[in-house]
């Protein structure tokens, strides 16, 4: 059984390789709260991962060293597993899906690992890692299941209750379920009255299925643009450690997901990827108690694809009211247009692109279609937008 002697040991060995990560004070994402973000996106390999993933490399014996070492990951986990391999100077093989982030597989291979791309989701990598460590003799080093790593994840709990003395609510992130299993762990053995939250993305509800069923449950399929935490089973020993340290676990969706990136971004300059932004999503849209309360969101990492990102931002723009494109039915005559735009601009909205259709088959043979898309402050100033348009005598269709 994890101990709070093998968290403090691992808080002491990670000492020499992690960066100090301090929470910032986050006032916008919920008025009605005092939220805290804890920005392991900006640690060493840009997640927390490495935590976990140093420590028990750290531990294993000489002879264990000597084997070489065998990891599967989403991306985060391969980048620690990398770094703690290269700085004790042992091989690292890293089994992949083929769908994680070129980043994240780049940035690997960087740290000295030898890449083996899997086709599917993280089972999949997980399942062909096993494999090549019994036909090579590897020491596998697990993701989250495993007793060093999730130590050394709960090194995050001890520095919270070092930042933070008076804390309420954590809110963490969960895949497999490693780094919330470390922090509950910490954080209820030494402060009990503080409440941990965890956050799945609603298209890999892994946890959450097995949890109110009472036991392990496999998913069939996962869908989400949260790829760190795209689990399809939980581990045996984070599934009993959630079920005995954690208060509830909830879901969020990829929309919420990319409305929490974008305000990183803009509030707080800080990139998350999907995973690491799941717990900001569940206090911005009221998924976890946290009225009055001081509360910490764990940003675990940042290591997003940009190709991936630039879709996200403008997710993140259209479900936040940031942006709104109007289909409008005009008659295709002189001036229309400048009707159109003079509403616009009276009301502030601020023209991104204009495209002009005729000929449309469901419309009268004189009647054109005018798409504009908009930046917008909200959705209330796309309301009086579209109302004022309407009452100017243009009519908006939908398509």
């Amino acid at each position: 059984m994890l101990t709070l002697d093998q968290v403090y040991k691992a808080s002491h060995v990670l000492k020499e390789v992690l960066h100090p990560t301090q929470c910032i004070r986050a006032k916008h994402i919920c008025p009605d709260a005092e939220v805290y973000l804890k920005p392991e996106n900006l640690q060493v390999t840009g997640s927390f991962k490495v935590r976990g993933a140093y420590y028990k490399i750290s531990q294993l014996s000489d002879e264990e060293k000597a084997r070489g070492v065998i990891a599967c990951s989403a991306g985060n986990h391969a980048q620690g597993v990398a770094l703690a391999a290269q700085k004790n100077g042992i091989k690292a093989v890293i089994c992949l899906p083929d769908g994680a982030p070129i980043s994240k597989v780049e940035a690997t291979k960087s740290y000295g690992a030898e890449i083996c791309l899997v086709p599917g989701v993280y089972d999949d990598a997980y399942n062909k890692a096993l494999q090549l460590r019994d036909e090579n003799d590897y020491t596998f080093i697990h993701p989250f299941d495993d007793e060093n790593v999730i130590a050394g994840q709960g090194t995050i709990g001890l520095e919270l209750l070092d930042q933070l003395p008076d804390l309420d609510a954590v809110v963490v992130p969960v895949g497999g379920g490693g780094l919330i299993s470390g922090v509950a762990f910490a954080l209820k053995s030494l402060a009990p009255n503080v409440k941990v939250y965890g956050v799945q993305a609603a298209g890999a509800p892994s946890m959450v299925k097995s949890l109110a069923d009472g036991k392990i449950e496999c998913l069939d399929s996962v869908s989400t643009i949260a790829d760190g935490i795209k689990v399809k089973e939980p581990g045996e020993n984070t599934f009993e450690y959630c079920r005995k340290y954690v208060d509830d676990i909830v879901t969020v969706t990829d929309d919420e997901v990319s409305s929490a990136i974008l305000a990183l971004i803009e509030q707080h300059k800080l990139i998350a990827e999907g995973a690491g932004a799941v717990s900001v999503a569940a206090v911005m849209f009221g998924k976890v108690p946290v009225k009055g309360k001081k509360v910490v969101c764990l940003v675990s990492g940042g290591n997003i694809d940009v190709t991936i990102l630039s879709r996200v931002i403008k997710r993140g723009l259209l479900k936040s009211g940031r942006s709104d494109t109007l289909a409008i039915q005009l008659e295709d005559k002189p001036g229309q247009l400048v009707g159109v735009s003079t509403i616009i601009a009276k009301l502030g909205g601020n023209v991104v692109s204009v495209h002009h259709e005729r000929a449309s088959e469901d419309s009268d043979i004189t009647d054109c279609i005018l798409r504009i898309v908009l930046e917008t402050r909200d959705f209330a100033h796309i309301k009086e937008i579209r109302e004022a348009l309407t009452a100017g005598g243009f009519r908006i269709v939908e398509r």
